[in-house]
């Protein structure tokens, strides 16, 4: 049985910018932490060393790039060549770098090139699925570890666990990101102890060793994460990730940094009034349901005749046959894409995004996209869309961003 203690942060790191705002608004559920073996030279028998200022500076530096000359590093962090010089000897010692080739110019002296060494660790996420889990180890400078998913939930443990003892040689694992799709209930808000205890028993399903440093968020939150990091989004500040597929949701970034409201369910658009109809009362999820793909499903079976043939088994089906020239469901399809442009219209509304970013099984289907694009057009503000790049894996490549930022806070915090 793991022990939850709920530690929410409220600071603004600039090691992160967006993502560290993210880590610190999350829910960190330390599961009986043991203290870093950072700053400790083990094998010399040396206790522990408070590293300079400059050495921190060099390391947070390092985990923003896969490999760095001294001379780079001098640059992104404003320091003198010999004060980097002697950083990089700090950290050496302790071997939170390591040293591993060089950079040859076409004159004078080739340059050492530095990379993280192996006392750094590494960082774990998960996203746990209805369907399927998924998870990605990373070291902390970014560099894929290790990944791997399967459909059969009850394998889960024994994938995670699995990926655990290969990373024996990785060094200690920092933290770990677990996206749930529940809402995350912020600290002391006394959220849904239904919705609460789904996200526990996510989590303990894992069967995640204990000690680590374990995280849970939202997966569409994370979904909109990897938008901003690597996804199409690019540097845009303010966007909507809007995923639908079995459910719907939306990862909201504003000026930055995501909203995820008092209640951390900013963007649970299961929740909006609908109908919104003299004759029809608002039911609970009832814009869900209608816009889900189960939704969708039940609204082709109801319009399916013997002549269109065989009923799709599902939307992938529905969208490949609309992509034929069927005619039901080309129809069908398009009435959803303009009913999912109302919902993008309702968010830009409230939010006037600038840009709305379509994921999910469904909405990440280009046949989706003129009919949001004509609906915005027609109800709200000029709004760019575009289709995720990322497809499925954008959740778990969101939670390891945060794995990983959560992971570097956490070593610098023990340096």
């Amino acid at each position: 049985m793991l022990t939850f203690v709920v530690n929410v942060g409220s600071g603004w790191d600039p090691l992160c910018s967006l993502s560290s705002e993210l880590t610190n608004a999350a829910i960190c559920q330390e599961v009986r932490c043991e203290p870093l073996a950072v700053g400790t030279r083990t094998k010399a028998g040396v206790g522990e060393v408070g590293l300079s200022a400059s050495a921190q500076d060099v390391f947070v530096a390092l985990t923003a790039r896969v490999s760095a000359t001294r001379p780079q590093l001098a640059v992104d962090c404003g320091l003198s060549k010999p004060t980097v010089s002697a950083a990089v000897s700090e950290l050496e010692a302790i071997e939170l770098i390591e040293r591993y080739g060089a950079a040859r110019g076409t004159i004078g002296r080739s340059a050492a090139i530095y990379r993280l060494g192996p006392a750094v660790g590494y960082a774990l996420a998960v996203d746990h699925g209805s369907t399927q889990v998924s998870f990605r180890a990373v070291a902390l400078d970014g560099r894929l570890l290790g990944e791997g998913n399967t459909d059969v939930l009850s394998e889960a443990r024994a994938m995670v666990r699995a990926s655990l003892r290969r990373r024996v040689r990785s060094g200690p694992l920092r933290a770990v990101v677990v996206a749930v799709s529940d809402v995350v209930t912020p600290a002391g808000r006394g959220g849904d102890p239904v919705v609460d205890g789904r996200v526990r028993d996510a989590v303990e399903a894992l069967g995640l060793p204990a000690g680590a440093a374990v995280l849970t968020e939202n997966n569409v939150n994370c979904a909109a994460v990897a938008e901003m990091r690597e996804g199409v989004a690019g540097n845009r500040e303010t966007f909507v990730y809007l995923q639908v597929g079995v459910g719907i949701g939306a990862g909201i970034v504003v000026n930055g940094r995501l909203l995820r409201g008092e209640n951390g369910a900013a963007g649970e658009l299961a929740r909006l009034a609908y109908p919104w109809t003299d004759d029809r009362s608002a039911d609970h999820e009832a814009l869900e349901a209608r816009l889900g793909s189960s939704g969708l499903l039940r609204r082709a079976r109801a319009r399916w005749s013997t002549a269109d043939g065989p009923p799709p088994r599902d939307a992938v089906a529905l969208f490949a046959l609309a992509e034929r020239g069927h005619s039901v469901a080309g129809r069908l399809v398009r009435e959803h894409s303009r009913e999912v442009g109302k919902l993008a219209a309702s968010l830009s509304a409230v939010l006037d995004p600038g840009l709305v970013v379509l994921g999910g099984g469904v909405g990440a289907n280009p046949l989706l996209t003129r009919g949001v694009v004509d609906t915005l057009a027609e109800l709200s503000w000029p709004t760019e869309v575009v289709v995720s790049r990322l497809g499925d894996r954008a959740t778990v490549l969101g939670a390891a961003q945060l794995a990983r930022e959560h992971a570097v806070r956490r070593v610098v915090a023990a340096l």
